[in-house]
């Protein structure tokens, strides 16, 4: 009886072990995103890790939660049509012209400051597609400045959660 109950705490510790060891790899920030002012439909925006060889490694966040849009972001839509994870958990609202909008992402510890970036990709309805918005190095030094974008974001800012 003793062995089944040592055995019953030793699966439960590690039961619950693993969760933490997952978020303690990973580090939460906030990431204010402001846009420009432009007229027109709300931005599609996606937020991706992507690696040293500048391919998709991970969707971090997306603004836009209809769909049948996601096609406008033509080279994350590739990636996510081939390595297809459901995004619910991950997908807010779109910014319009002017809006700001804070998200939390989650970034993996060990990507930090070893050659990752972090891809912001924009599309607005009838207007220009902006593969890459903005691109930050995923370093601790990019992730405590403001990043201007180059289309439809104007800057964006991380802090830590």
């Amino acid at each position: 009886m003793n062995n089944i109950l040592k055995i019953s705490l030793l699966i439960l510790s590690l039961a619950f072990l693993k969760p933490n060891q997952a978020s303690a790899q990973a580090a939460k920030y906030k990431c204010m995103i402001q846009m420009t002012n432009y007229m027109g439909e709300g931005a599609y925006i996606v937020i991706s890790l992507i690696d040293g060889k500048g391919q998709y490694e991970k969707t971090l966040y997306v603004l836009g939660s209809d769909k049948k849009w996601y096609n406008s972001l033509k080279e994350w839509h590739k990636f996510n049509s081939k390595k297809s994870t459901n995004i619910s958990a991950i997908t807010g609202a779109s910014l319009t012209g002017g809006d700001r909008g804070v998200s939390v992402i989650e970034i993996d510890k060990a990507k930090i400051n070893t050659g990752y970036k972090l891809r912001f990709e924009s599309a607005v309805e009838d207007q220009k597609y902006n593969v890459k918005d903005l691109e930050i190095p995923l370093t601790t030094e990019a992730l405590a400045t403001k990043s201007d974008g180059t289309g439809f974001i104007r800057y964006v800012r991380f802090s830590p959660n």
